[in-house]
């Protein structure tokens, strides 16, 4: 390895680790802060989301808030839980694409549910700050 392929690497995990302490921040405030509003601080004002609650593709920050915010409203978390996440980076380190799986109960209308699933989404960095622009997340196939 050149001392060169060494320093790519090195900025290649640094790119990996901002994207995922973005993803990590943007799950705190929903899943533990509960203020959905400040989802406006990671999703890109013209984000896509595809999710189980919503039957139509989601287009724009403004219906991708509206939507994490009525399932906030209408449930109460009560664990959360991420594992196996995987960071890759592409496009000179402007683009990338993190999935992982997740482990869930939260309360709705007086029941407990208990969800895992998998979750991708795909972030762009624009001036220096990293936006998600797509998410999609589904809880595993029945068996």
């Amino acid at each position: 390895m050149t001392l060169f392929e060494d320093v790519e690497t090195m900025e290649q995990s640094k790119i990996k680790e901002e994207v995922w302490k973005t993803i990590q921040a943007l799950n705190r405030v929903w899943a533990e802060y509960v203020d959905v509003e400040e989802l406006e601080k990671y999703f890109h004002k013209d984000m896509v989301a595809i999710t189980p609650f919503d039957r139509d593709r989601l287009e724009g920050r403004e219906a991708c808030i509206a939507s994490w915010k009525r399932f906030v409203e209408s449930t109460k978390i009560h664990y959360w839980k991420v594992h196996n996440p995987k960071v890759q980076v592409y496009g000179d380190g402007e683009f990338a694409v993190v999935t992982y799986y997740y482990d869930m109960v939260y309360a709705r209308e007086g029941h407990a549910i208990k969800s895992a699933g998998r979750d991708m989404f795909v972030l762009v960095n624009e001036n220096g700050k990293w936006w998600v622009v797509a998410d999609q997340f589904s809880p595993y196939p029945k068996q």
